[in-house]
């Protein structure tokens, strides 16, 4: 479905955003922006885990932005939190609430991929051009870093350091000295050690500042004259100014300078420290801004999955070359599930569960490259971790559920509620898989599916079965794996006589 209005909520680690915009012409024009300076990664104690005042912020923030969503269909919102509901080891109680208080599920992403949808949404937001861009987003707890080419990230990181971060350990009763800004620069510049060879060897011709922490220093720089000449956006020499203003007013709040917002004030020198060691280290002479950052990305990214370039399709395809999965195989499988899908879904399935079950499919068997031996567990393993462009967290864990549940018992997903749609995918998967075991083309026999009172019913000819028994045998075992949960698995001749 294509929606006019589209919604971009950002649970970043200094502030909360929301933007709302109409979709014309495959272009986006913003209608409404609201920002909320939660500070949420000023909450993260010691034990990495939220505190209390912190997510009290949150949330009293997301049922704002949740009054302002109100009407817009699920489909039309994506809400995406970065850093430190990644790192905050409770995330998983805060997210339902979250979840409740703003009306729409939320998403936590990975820092690639929060990279990926920053570039796209910079890119967006700047005239064309053919030349590679360096677009960096300094966050509360995170820094991204990306090399680009039109609207097409090319190398994407993503380090663990922020200007709320680095404030509150560099700067924590807000005094500013030579020696702590010293500091702070230093441990900015070793975490981009770790990456300066492969961005220098990259390379680019124009360096972007995405975000508040860049935004916020191209307008004191340029509203007080610090950049030579009368440069816009940030220059070294404007930048090493503006660190001698700091160090000599001692704090932010008493630099005497127009341009730093109040919201902006308190993260403000770990910004600046973080902003300093970039320039250094990447050999950076200037800096232009531009507006479009996280929020545009993700509504781009929206609006692709509505026109049917879902890049989390692309990001299958690329695992399915990168571990060399079969094709034919995969298309045998596929078609079975979505057909045994269909059939327990009297022709309706969700659109959901018909793309997770196609992802599952697609990459069931990534695991082989590593070894044959329990190769869903390794399958699973990479699903769980690697670098995925496209998808959240939370998506990555349930393909990879999938991809884990496609074989041996099924107690190793015991902690799923029954009620979850994806016992019918692991149902729909785990036949076609069985179905197609002999790897060929030779005709399977008109088949079935079906709800019994507690599980799943599937018919095929008697004859067929008694022609192969090797696969009827393998239905006695299928039907074991599933009374160990407390499941019926039931195989039936087309006389309904019960076989297993």
């Amino acid at each position: 479905m294509i929606y006019e209005t589209v919604a971009a909520v950002d649970l970043g680690s200094n502030s909360f955003r929301l933007q709302v915009g109409r979709v014309v012409d495959n272009q986006i024009y913003t209608l409404d922006s609201m920002k909320e300076p939660v500070r949420l990664a000023s909450g993260l104690m010691p034990d990495k885990r939220l505190d209390a005042p912190a997510q009290a912020r949150a949330l009293d923030a997301l049922r704002r932005f949740g009054e302002r969503l109100g009407g817009l269909d699920k489909g039309a919102v994506r809400a995406v939190a970065t850093n430190t509901l990644r790192v905050a080891k409770n995330a998983f109680e805060f997210l339902p609430l979250a979840e409740e208080a703003l009306g729409f599920p939320i998403e936590v992403i990975a820092g690639r991929e929060e990279a990926r949808l920053i570039y796209i949404g910079a890119s967006h937001s700047l005239p064309s051009a053919a030349h590679k861009r360096l677009v960096v987003d300094i966050g509360g707890g995170s820094t991204e870093f990306i090399i680009g080419k039109r609207h097409e990230p090319q190398l994407m990181e993503s380090l663990y350091m922020g200007c709320v971060s680095y404030t509150l350990r560099f700067f924590p009763d807000r005094r500013i000295d030579r020696k702590r800004l010293r500091e702070a620069q230093v441990a900015a510049a070793k975490e981009i050690e770790l990456i300066a060879a492969d961005y220098q060897r990259l390379g680019w011709k124009e360096a972007i500042g995405s975000s508040g922490s860049a935004r916020a220093i191209a307008d004191v720089l340029e509203m007080n004259g610090l950049n030579p000449n009368g440069e816009s956006g940030i220059t070294r020499v404007g930048l090493a100014t503006l660190c001698e203003l700091l160090v000599k007013a001692g704090s932010a709040e008493a630099l005497d300078l127009p341009g730093v917002k109040g919201d902006r004030l308190p993260v403000f020198p770990g910004g600046v420290a973080i902003m300093s060691a970039i320039f250094e280290e990447l050999d950076i002479e200037r800096m232009t801004y531009a507006d479009g950052a996280l929020r545009l990305g993700v509504l781009y990214d929206l609006l692709g999955r509505f026109h049917h370039h879902d890049m989390r399709d692309s990001t299958v395809a690329q695992f399915r070359r990168r571990y060399q999965v079969e094709g034919d195989q995969v298309e045998r499988v596929e078609a079975s599930a979505l057909s045994a899908l269909t059939q327990l879904s009297d022709g309706s399935p969700g659109e959901a569960d018909v793309q997770f079950l196609s992802w599952a499919c697609r990459v069931h068997e990534i695991g082989i490259s590593v070894a044959h031996n329990a190769y869903h567990k390794h399958g699973a393993y990479i699903l769980t971790y690697a670098d995925m462009p496209g998808f959240s967290k939370k998506d990555q864990a349930r393909l990879a559920m999938l991809v884990l549940g496609h074989r041996g018992k099924l107690e190793k997903l015991g902690g799923m509620p029954a009620s979850d749609s994806a016992w019918d995918l692991i149902f729909c998967l785990r036949l076609a898989v069985l179905l197609h075991r002999t790897r060929d083309d030779r005709a399977i026999p008109a088949w079935r599916v079906s709800r019994g009172d507690n599980g799943f019913i599937i018919e095929l000819p008697a004859d067929w079965l008694a022609a192969n028994p090797w696969t009827a045998a393998a239905f006695g075992e299928e039907a074991n794996v599933w009374k160990q949960l407390g499941r019926e698995y039931v195989l039936r001749s087309k006389s309904t006589r019960k076989i297993a």
